[in-house]
């Protein structure tokens, strides 16, 4: 097939899942096998994390106005009656840094699981289990938390911890981690999905750019590469690119923002209509499918 277009399949598909709940890696990995994609060849490593760049950016565009008022009012608030400690600035950055510190530290562990299409297999049924049942047991249980800027310090620190497992198990999704999670401490969907969408701008700023550095530098050693043992002898560095190779990239990287401008909008406002279930469902049956088929699929 044709890279232009495999570029543009490859950016619907990151621009469509990054910020929805289904796991846009086990996406990209499923994608990448059906379109025969040699995941060992340094250059499509380097990317799927770039063009990764181009949703963060079309939520940093979407959420420009919110942060500037978030920079605004710290450390008080719009209201006049927060503190540094429970300012969603600061509440933000504190799940940041419960997500990013233990992932450095299990770095060996994700490296382990990052193409496996099993242990995505089952991330994404597991996940879509939760989603459906922290999701019907929220409602039913009237939440409280209204609004980010009504959150508490100990909701920013769960909903970080609980943003790990997205890291250690590929499949499980950020979004759906944070989202249950800020459920289960009694947020009401909206909110939720508002700080799952703000903790995600400096968790995959870090995490992109902490996969860019490691492919792209030569010296990194073979645990810390981000595909596994064997990307550490496929770096890229010095980086040197065809034209047709920049304008793939370029393809990709703009048709995920477009995407992903989209489909953040198209997110917030089904959510407030009609919740989770059905991404759940979806979770379940794209899970039972790579299931049954995953074996075949990693042979293609």
């Amino acid at each position: 097939m044709n890279d232009y277009i495999i570029s543009v399949l490859l950016g619907i598909v990151e621009g469509l899942t990054e910020f929805l709940p289904v796991s846009s890696t086990a996406h990209l990995r499923i994608s990448e096998a059906l379109l025969h994609i040699n995941l060992t060849d340094p250059y499509w490593k380097m990317y799927t994390i770039v063009i990764q760049l181009g949703a963060i950016l079309a939520l940093l565009l979407l959420f420009a106005g919110r942060i500037i008022e978030f920079f605004r009012t710290f450390p008080k608030g719009e209201d006049g009656e927060h503190t540094f400690w429970n300012h969603p600035l600061t509440l933000t950055i504190v799940a940041f840094l419960f997500t990013a510190v233990p992932s450095l530290l299990l770095t060996k562990t994700i490296g382990k699981h990052l193409e496996s299409l099993r242990v995505m297999a089952w991330a994404l049924v597991i996940g879509g289990i939760v989603m459906w049942v922290v999701d019907a047991w929220s409602i039913r249980r009237d939440p409280q938390t209204k609004d980010v800027e009504e959150m508490s310090l100990m909701q920013a620190i769960w909903v970080g911890i609980c943003q790990v497992t997205s890291a250690v198990f590929p499949g499980t999704s950020r979004s759906m981690s944070t989202i249950a999670a800020g459920q289960m401490v009694g947020m009401t969907r909206p909110a939720a999905l508002e700080f799952s969408f703000l903790v995600s701008i400096p968790t995959m700023i870090a995490a992109t750019g902490y996969d860019l550095v490691k492919t792209l530098h030569p010296g990194h050693h073979a645990t810390a590469a981000p595909y596994g043992p064997e990307a550490a002898s496929t770096s890229i560095a010095p980086l040197v690119m065809t034209g047709h190779e920049w304008i793939v990239l370029g393809i990709g990287f703009v048709v995920s923002f477009v995407v992903a401008l989209g489909v953040v909008e198209w997110f917030l406002q089904w959510v407030r209509k009609h919740g989770f279930v059905i991404f759940a469902v979806y979770r379940l049956i794209i899970g039972a499918l790579l299931l049954a088929f995953g074996a075949k699929l990693a042979g293609m």
